[in-house]
């Protein structure tokens, strides 16, 4: 049961201010008034009594006119503070219009995405990616929007039925963007510490480099990599979980060069490498655990030259590694691997 004496409990976001009811307030006001009322009027009486010389008593006149004098007093500040509950109510319509306008943003930019011309697709992207911008309560909800994107079916070959002309250019614009919110963790709108979910995205180019990758947890889980350059050099993955898990390296230049793992865990385990480039060269593994367990090595060339091992656990048990599959260990020892 609600206490009719308790103000509203706390929102986050836009909401009306949190006051009191306005029946308690005004009981309470008008109460607190006449005993001020009361207690003037003797004590204006008594004080007035005690300082006059002539032994006489005081003038009614003069008490109601003392009186009358504080409670003018009183009613300015309880003017004062009326209009302050006003203000405060005003503010509280302008927060709700607010969230309204940044709602129908929302509602706009979501349409834009699902449109079927690529530059009304592109128009959604920056919309939702301002908004996120301006909408620091629901920033984390803006950019599951923009991930889910990358999630959804997506067909490479331009021969293929389901093949969407401008497709790639507003996906490798929404990999810009993140991008872009990831290179300074201590901007105002930074990315850099919300959940990144791109599991089982395709991925055929994209520009991730120097990205600071430290929320809590960043997913590239069963992701293909197919085809043109996804850079992720110079990158940090700095705690949290990165999952790069049974996703599929496959004919990509992928490029992990200078990146640096420093805390949580990064896992790419389970992963095919079966064409293409992997550059993980001059990458520093300083920290956390990073594991690369049960990878199948199938084809391409997979770099780990010059990397440098302190402080952390890097895992490559169980690798299968073919005939054909071209590997630079560089100054690591040697790992004893299973041969096909």
């Amino acid at each position: 049961m609600t206490n009719p004496l308790q103000r509203r409990p706390h929102q986050d976001g836009r909401h009306t201010p949190n006051l009191w009811p306005v029946w308690l307030v005004a009981t309470g006001a008008l109460l607190l008034v006449g005993a001020a009322a009361f207690g003037l009027y003797h004590g204006a009486e008594l004080l007035l009594s005690s300082e006059s010389t002539v032994k006489k008593p005081v003038g009614v006149q003069d008490v109601i006119k003392t009186t009358v004098t504080v409670l003018t007093l009183i009613g300015a500040v309880l003017a004062a503070l009326y209009a302050y509950r006003k203000q405060l109510l005003d503010e509280g319509t302008s927060h709700r219009a607010d969230a309204t306008q940044l709602t129908e943003r929302y509602t706009k930019a979501a349409e834009q995405l699902g449109h079927d011309q690529a530059a009304v697709r592109l128009a959604g992207v920056y919309a939702m990616a301002r908004l996120a911008d301006d909408w620091p309560e629901q920033r984390q909800v803006c950019v599951d929007v923009l991930c889910a994107y990358l999630r959804m079916p997506y067909e490479t070959d331009s021969t293929a039925l389901a093949f969407r002309h401008g497709e790639r250019e507003v996906r490798l614009t929404i990999i810009r963007i993140i991008r872009d919110h990831l290179q300074d963790p201590t901007a105002a709108t930074t990315w850099c510490e919300r959940n990144l979910d791109f599991t089982g995205a395709t991925f055929d180019g994209g520009d991730f480099s120097r990205s600071n990758f430290s929320g809590d947890r960043v997913s590239f889980r069963r992701s293909t990599f197919s085809g043109g350059e996804v850079d992720f050099s110079r990158s940090r993955f700095c705690g949290g979980e990165v999952d790069f898990n049974s996703s599929a390296f496959s004919g990509a230049e992928v490029d992990f060069y200078g990146s640096t793992y420093s805390g949580g865990q990064v896992s790419f385990g389970d992963s095919t490498y079966s064409g293409g480039q992997v550059d993980f060269s001059r990458s520093r593994f300083a920290g956390g655990r990073v594991s690369f367990r049960r990878s199948t090595f199938s084809g391409g060339e997979v770099d780990f030259s010059s990397s440098t091992y302190s402080g952390c656990t890097v895992s490559f048990e169980d690798l299968f590694v073919q005939a054909d599959a071209a590997i630079r260990w560089g100054p690591f020892p040697a790992i004893p691997v299973a041969q096909p």
